[in-house]
């Protein structure tokens, strides 16, 4: 991959991970739209954990305090601890994936073989949930914050992030929205997203990275380690930012932007 490839594609993921809009979706599009080859499987792996590095460094703080309250929980089978609960609902919102992760993957897989039919899928789920989002934004009660949720809605947004992997339905983009019409605040949806996101990235790189192991292709370790600085260095200042001023903003832009680029395939496609 040459440089300037690396640089794109790895500012691409780092500001799509974690905005509503689908990094996956622009991953497959921006290479069909620069004429770049489609990315190698490490260069994947590299740039998610860039984005997990990311996310992890953020919520430091969160995390480090949940872990400690989930053991204690273990300890004393008490799980009115509130970090403690946040932790366990992460768990319990992470299962569907591992249930549903690999068939749903499979249907990825075929789906890439085909340029037009993917590109045309990704046009009908970046309109579809970009709706779906708005109609959330506008209908949420935003009441509550993500240490309010109760096992039913982490098992509805967990179920929700599962469909996530259809390239442009958006994995933060299904599960704030779940969170807007379970209650919760802007905010309190897209931080619950975001730690949601940390077991989800860390199972797929890990599959991702043993499917690479056993392809033994050829690896260039300096573009891996750009990709993945710059993929850390983007995803940490969008989640900075998104989080400072999401309540103010509301997701509208995101959902305009989303109808806006469906409709630029859609158009790219059969005109």
């Amino acid at each position: 991959m040459e440089t300037i490839q690396i640089l794109v594609l790895a500012f691409v993921q780092g500001l799509t991970e974690f905005l509503p809009i689908s990094s996956s979706g622009h991953l497959v599009l921006t290479p069909l739209l620069f004429g770049y080859e489609l990315q190698s499987l490490a260069f994947d792996v590299a740039v998610h954990l860039g984005t997990l590095a990311a996310v992890v460094f953020y919520f430091r703080r969160e995390i480090a305090r949940m872990l400690v309250a989930v053991l204690d929980s273990l300890r004393t089978r008490r799980f009115d601890d509130p970090d403690a609960r946040l932790g366990w609902m992460i768990v319990l919102a992470t299962l569907p994936v591992v249930v549903l992760g690999l068939p749903l993957k499979s249907v990825l897989e075929w789906l890439r073989e085909d340029d037009q039919l993917i590109a045309l899928v990704i046009a009908g789920t970046t309109i579809g949930f970009g709706l779906l989002l708005w109609w959330a934004d506008w209908r949420g009660r935003r009441e509550r914050d993500e240490y309010g949720l109760g096992w039913g809605d982490a098992l509805v947004i967990g179920l929700l992030q599962a469909v996530a992997i259809i390239p442009g339905t958006s994995r933060s983009g299904i599960t704030i929205t779940a969170g807007l019409l379970l209650g919760l605040t802007r905010q309190a949806a897209s931080r619950f997203s975001f730690l949601l996101a940390i077991p989800t990235i860390l199972m797929a790189g890990g599959l991702e990275t043993l499917e690479l192991v056993q392809t033994a292709e050829p690896v260039d370790w300096s573009g891996l380690v750009l990709g993945a600085m710059v993929s850390y260095l983007v995803a940490y200042l969008t989640i900075r930012f998104f989080l400072s001023f999401i309540e103010r903003i509301s997701m509208l832009p995101f959902a305009l932007y989303r109808l806006l680029l469906g409709g630029v395939i859609l158009g790219l496609l059969y005109l």
